[in-house]
């Protein structure tokens, strides 16, 4: 089965192309590794970390917990998550490939005026924009690393949401057999 990992910062449209991506995808489901992290934060508050891709079992699980998914009910799994440590995402690549899976690493690039302008349109992140805000430069810093590993980058920035979608879906119709695709 195949992982295909949407990668970008707050405002790349990630959450909107995933959505798009599970509704047009026969046989594929949605999964945020986020919620391992929130897991983890409720059981290892007594651990010092700012962001939950610093502990090591988040990078453990997330893999173990997309097998397990994959395995339980043999679909293709979409992720869409923020991962901006490069060593961080060789660490999830090589547990999900080491569970014999494909991935497919998607970044969703914009500039900075569009992340900004995005995040400030968010009526439901009103209360995290500051720091959804101040990851906009770390993505910057990150984006040269992102576009090399990234088996396709899409700048939504001039590419409307659903021709996002139908780019990627191209992609994996080319890439691996999809159900419905043959």
């Amino acid at each position: 089965m195949t992982v295909i990992w949407i990668n970008g910062t707050f405002g790349a449209g990630k959450t909107t192309t995933a959505g798009k991506l599970v509704e047009l995808l026969e046989g594929a489901r949605l999964f945020d590794p986020e919620h391992v992290g929130y897991l983890l934060k409720v059981n290892l508050s007594d651990q010092q970390f700012t962001d939950f891709q610093q502990l090591p079992p988040w990078r453990a699980l997330v893999p173990a917990v997309i097998d397990e998914i994959i395995r339980f009910t043999g679909q293709h799994v979409i992720a869409p998550q923020t991962v901006l440590v490069e060593s961080y995402w060789r660490e999830l690549e090589a547990g999900l490939r080491s569970r014999g899976h494909d991935v497919v690493h998607v970044v969703l690039d914009a500039d900075a005026d569009t992340l900004h302008t995005r995040i400030d349109a968010d009526p439901e992140g009103t209360a995290i924009r500051p720091w959804r805000h101040q990851h906009v430069a770390p993505y910057l810093a990150a984006r040269p690393w992102l576009t090399t590993t990234a088996n396709l980058t899409i700048n939504t920035a001039t590419t409307p949401a659903d021709e996002v979608t139908t780019q990627i879906h191209t992609h994996l119709t080319k890439s691996i057999v999809l159900p419905g695709s043959v």
